[in-house]
């Protein structure tokens, strides 16, 4: 993975390019990032291509995310999430889909997944913290804005 901040503006925003190599784990990768730099709260988009992924959808009455196994190399047609923390530290929420050779799309929760060739994500910044508490009903970790 290789990271390159492009751009600071006065606020304290920042956004930087983060570009997944053959074989990189997306998600551990984007929490990598998120931590080394002591992100609180943040937002990311990314397209590129992939190897394999493991999506999810949530079963609200399982309180457990359920796989979407892709097993093949796939066309990551859009990646789209956040950074929030929780503990004190930073978690990424993502939601993404993937194109398959014959036009088939799928997609979900981000669970895993390895770049191949490359994946492109660029990742604002912000100064502020959002914070994620548990939710009891469901066990997820929600923001919470006046937390």
């Amino acid at each position: 993975m290789q990271v390159r901040l492009i751009a600071e503006n006065s606020g304290g925003e920042k956004t930087y390019a983060v570009i997944f190599g053959k074989g990189d784990e997306v998600l551990s990768g984007l929490t990598e990032f998120a931590e080394r730099e002591k992100l609180t709260a943040g937002h990311f988009t990314a397209i590129g291509a992939l190897q394999g992924a493991r999506f999810g959808w949530f079963d609200a009455g399982q309180k457990a995310y359920r796989d979407i196994p892709i097993n093949q190399p796939v066309e990551l047609i859009a990646l789209i999430g956040d950074v929030g923390v929780v503990n004190g530290a930073p978690q990424i929420h993502a939601h993404g889909a993937v194109g398959f050779p014959d036009g088939k799309v799928r997609g979900g929760h981000l669970l895993q997944a390895f770049a191949w060739p490359t994946l492109e994500v660029f990742f604002t910044s912000c100064p502020a913290t959002l914070v994620k508490v548990e939710d009891k009903e469901t066990d997820l970790f929600l923001f919470e804005l006046n937390a």
